[in-house]
């Protein structure tokens, strides 16, 4: 299934709001949206939100056998998963030509730049070291995948922590996180992308741009660098021509900046992590639960004035009209038919049938109580010394 496209007056709409220099959401040029940093219970799960876009990073280890050119450096191995789940417009089981570009990108910039310190992940020289694998899920796309993905892969690396190992002779033992504490990674610095959008032949730039906007946009420029002003990768996409002054003056500064403040979000998130779970208390998916952050998209708060709601209510109770105490019963017109309600008299119209048969019994009743009398008015007569005869009888 591939995604709707724009439309001719959606397209001229953006591109005349950029000119503008105003964007859908309200941002300035240079402005990120809303970022936010959470952890899963266990080790090495990240989950990060970019206003809208929401990314999942999970790392894990395994012992393997090292490459034989460097057989005292461990491995990394990156892989990013674009699910239907997140935009109609991925396609589930291939690889797509975004899903291959991200990817290596996402090598680029972490394996590339030497951000894990390879060789402490060495167990034994030559034959078992440590492989990191880094697994990224897309939950929900609304634009600038690359800058949330370099966000929550280094993000969890940084919290993920390995199993500790023991070596005796040929026999290598892995500890479970319950017999020795688990050992962090050796992290040297932070890459983290900074995506710019170039408009209109490179006229107008926007930093982090959404969903709508990557559609109209004629290039993209993605930056790697970390907070001391390093670049790690540069990758260019699009028919935009750049100059290498604005390469290397305007993109690149405004890129450390914005380096700098993602970097100490990430630390602060990192801290509060740690201390909370030292004290014990909630965090990951049990914090998540009954904040409602586990879903995508989270249902927006309505502001509601409530400043005279007692002066309103009692006034709409005094204007009301006071209901009626008893609720007449209904009369089913037809027999048969049943008609049961609260305040209402269960029936299933044969009171007329039953009022007939109580009419006939008190009538045979009468009838016999009048005969009984006759009788015994009867008996009395003869024995008087006469007899009368009496037509009922019989």
């Amino acid at each position: 299934m591939k995604d709707t496209p724009l439309s001719n007056c959606e397209r001229d709409f953006l591109l005349k709001a950029i000119e503008e220099k105003k964007r859908l959401d309200g941002r300035q040029t240079y402005d990120y949206r809303k970022m936010k940093i959470k952890f899963g219970t266990d080790y090495g799960c990240c989950f990060v939100d970019l206003g809208k876009t929401r990314v999942m990073a999970q790392v894990s280890c395994e012992l393997v056998a090292p490459k034989e050119n460097r057989p005292n450096e461990g491995l990394m191995f990156c892989n990013i998963e674009l699910s239907p789940m997140a935009s109609p417009a991925f396609e589930l089981g291939r690889p797509s030509e975004l899903s291959v570009k991200l990817n290596r990108q996402l090598e680029r910039c972490l394996r590339n730049s030497k951000c894990i310190d390879t060789e402490s992940l060495c167990v034994v020289s030559g034959e078992k070291v440590w492989q990191i694998r880094v697994d990224v899920h897309m939950l929900n796309h609304d634009g600038n995948l690359m800058d949330a993905i370099s966000i929550a892969a280094i993000t969890a690396l940084c919290h993920f922590r390995r199993p500790d190992v023991a070596v005796q002779g040929d026999d290598v033992t892995v500890f479970s996180p319950e017999e020795r504490d688990p050992i962090p990674l050796s992290i040297y610095h932070m890459p983290i992308s900074v995506s710019f959008a170039f408009f209109l032949q490179g006229t107008y730039l926007l930093v982090d741009p959404c969903e709508p906007e990557e559609r109209v946009m004629d290039g993209l420029l993605m930056i790697a660098m970390n907070k001391h002003r390093e670049i790690c990768s540069i990758q260019s996409s699009g028919g935009i021509m750049l100059l290498k002054d604005q390469v290397n003056h305007h993109d690149r500064k405004i890129a450390s900046v914005k380096v700098s403040e993602i970097t100490e979000l990430i630390t602060k998130a990192l801290e509060n992590d740690k201390a909370a779970r030292k004290a014990g208390g909630r965090c990951g998916f049990a914090e998540s639960v009954p904040q409602e952050r586990i879903t995508a998209l989270k249902k927006e708060e309505t502001s509601v004035e409530m400043t005279d709601v007692t002066d309103r209510a009692s006034e709409i109770v005094e204007k009301a009209e006071v209901p009626s105490q008893t609720v007449p019963s209904p009369v089913v017109p037809v027999p048969g038919v049943g008609q049961v309600g609260q305040g209402l008299q269960d029936t299933w119209g044969l009171e007329e049938e039953e009022e007939e048969e109580e009419d006939e019994e008190g009538g045979e009743e009468q009838e016999e109580k009048e005969i009984t009398m006759e009788v015994e008015q009867h008996e009395k007569d003869s024995r008087g010394g006469y007899f009368e005869f009496s037509p009922s009888i019989r």
